[in-house]
């Protein structure tokens, strides 16, 4: 058999180049046409909320655009927004690398929009459904509930066969009422901590990483006994 050749794969390699995040989202994706709306609306009602003074403060342009966005997502705890600030390209992208923490998510959601978030979100998925960038029977479900224990909590969705536009804001209250309960929820299992996925998290010895690796190999190397073996097919 002639040897396989690779494409080239060395993660110990320096970028010469640091990544540009701009080649990184398409020009025609759903985050730049977030980012492009908010940009075009009147935020000074949003500056009225912040006394001024003291330290330097998240600019809300960009909290509005990340909330929204995040929402848009389907993604509506804040720490997975806070996450998916320190780990995914898109909202880093939105937020032009900032990174605030659950708590600034969460007292922009619960305080800076109390009065307006759940009139905003409703017209930007109307507008977005009317333009046909998002579904309305993959986003939205009657009745949505929240079913939590100590470990986990998941939505249990239920598709609606209602015309959205009568049913759109009945589903965003719905829906927010949710975060509500997502946000304690996880106030109670988390106390004052972030997700550990990046910060805080254990630091594994080699050992550690050796036993894993072993475990594995012998999956890998396992004879396949009567299953066939596909081989993959090149591109």
């Amino acid at each position: 058999m002639k040897k396989q050749v690779y494409k080239p794969y060395d993660q110990h390699q320096p970028m010469l180049i640091p990544m540009n995040l701009e080649e990184m989202v398409p020009a025609e994706h759903l985050v730049r046409q977030v980012d492009e709306i908010i940009n075009r609306i009147d935020t000074r009602a949003l500056d009225k909320q912040y006394q001024g003074g003291g330290t330097s403060a998240y600019h809300p342009v960009m909290l509005l655009k990340v909330i929204l966005y995040a929402y848009s997502q389907r993604i509506f705890s804040s720490r997975q927004i806070a996450k998916a600030l320190r780990e995914n390209v898109h909202f880093m992208w939105l937020s032009r690398m900032n990174r605030p923490d659950f708590r600034t998510v969460n007292r922009f959601r619960g305080v800076i929009l109390r009065e307006t978030i759940e009139e905003l979100f409703a017209q930007l998925v109307e507008e977005l459904l009317n333009l046909g960038l998002v579904d309305f029977e993959q986003y939205f479900v009657d009745g949505t509930k929240i079913e939590a224990n100590a470990n986990k909590y998941s939505f249990v969705w239920k598709k609606s066969t209602e015309n959205y536009k009568t049913k759109l804001q009945e589903n965003v209250k719905t829906l927010l009422d949710e975060v509500e309960a997502i946000q304690e929820w996880e106030d109670g299992v988390y106390g004052d901590r972030d997700l550990n996925e990046i910060e805080g998290g254990k630091e594994l010895t080699g050992e550690d990483l050796q036993r894993v690796a072993d475990k594995l190999n012998e999956v890998l190397h396992k004879e396949p006994g009567n299953k066939e073996v596909k081989r993959v097919k090149k591109n």
